[in-house]
C-alpha cells in the first residue's frame, strides 16, 4: 500500500488504484487518467481549487467535501464529520479538522480531514488541523500530516500525534517549498525524532 501513495507538493496526494484517489489538487498538471474521487476538506484556496480540480476531474469523478467546498467546486457531494461515504474498495470517513489554538481554521468551519480504508489499511489525512481530541479515536496504519505549524501540526505536535495514535508509516507534508512550509531539514529532524517508533517516509515530489 504504502508504495501507492505520491505527494504531488504541498497538501496534495495521489493514491494509486481502484478507486484512483486525489486529495487536495493544488498546481497540479492537467492528467489523462482522472481520478475516480477527488477529497477536499476545506475551502481555502490551496486545498479548494477549482481550475486544479477542473484539470483531472473527468466525467465520473466525485468530488467529496464539506459544505463550503459545495459552494465553490460543482457537483460536490457534502460530507459531514463522522459520516462515511464507500466507493468500490474504499471507504471514506470525514474526521473534524481545526485548530483550537489559531483563528485560520476554527471549529466552526467544519473542516475535515479523511480516513481512507482500502485494502486492509487505514490512511489518516489530517488536513489542516492542530492536534483534537477527536484523533484519540482513530487508529490508523499511516498518518499523512503537516509539520509546518502555520495554523496546523508543527513538527513538535506531529510527533505527539503518532505517539499517540502508533501508526505504521508516517508521511509528513507541507514541507520543503517556499513560503510558510517547514524546511527540508526539519523534516528531516522529525523523521530523526520519531526513530523507531514509525516509519518516516520524506517522499520526493511527483510531478
Amino acid at each position: 500500500m504504502i508504495e501507492r501513495i505520491q505527494w504531488l507538493g504541498h497538501s496534495s496526494f495521489i493514491i494509486q488504484g481502484t478507486p484512483l484517489i486525489h486529495i487536495a489538487p493544488w498546481r497540479v498538471t492537467t492528467s489523462t487518467f482522472h481520478p475516480d474521487v477527488i477529497l477536499i476538506g476545506h475551502d481555502h484556496y490551496d486545498h479548494c481549487s477549482q481550475a486544479d480540480v477542473d484539470k483531472i476531474r473527468g466525467e465520473n469523478t466525485q468530488i467529496i467535501g464539506n459544505e463550503s467546498v459545495a459552494t465553490i467546486i460543482p457537483d460536490t457531494k457534502i460530507i459531514r464529520p463522522w459520516q462515511s461515504i464507500s466507493l468500490d474498495k474504499a471507504n471514506f470517513k470525514a474526521i473534524p479538522a481545526y485548530s483550537p489554538n489559531d483563528s485560520r481554521h476554527p471549529k466552526a468551519d467544519n473542516g475535515l480531514g479523511f480516513v481512507i480504508s482500502i485494502d486492509y489499511y487505514d490512511i489518516y489525512y489530517v488536513g489542516d488541523s492542530q492536534i483534537i481530541p477527536e484523533m484519540n479515536m482513530l487508529h490508523p496504519d499511516v498518518i499523512l500530516c503537516p509539520i509546518d505549524g502555520y495554523g496546523r501540526l508543527s513538527a513538535e505536535e506531529a510527533i505527539e500525534v503518532v505517539n499517540m495514535l502508533k501508526p505504521r508509516w508516517v508521511i509528513p507534508y507541507n514541507w520543503g517549498q517556499s513560503g510558510e512550509e517547514a524546511t527540508p531539514r526539519d523534516a528531516q529532524d522529525f523523521k530523526d525524532a520519531i526513530g523507531g517508533r514509525a516509519e518516516v517516509l520524506l517522499l520526493p515530489l511527483t510531478t
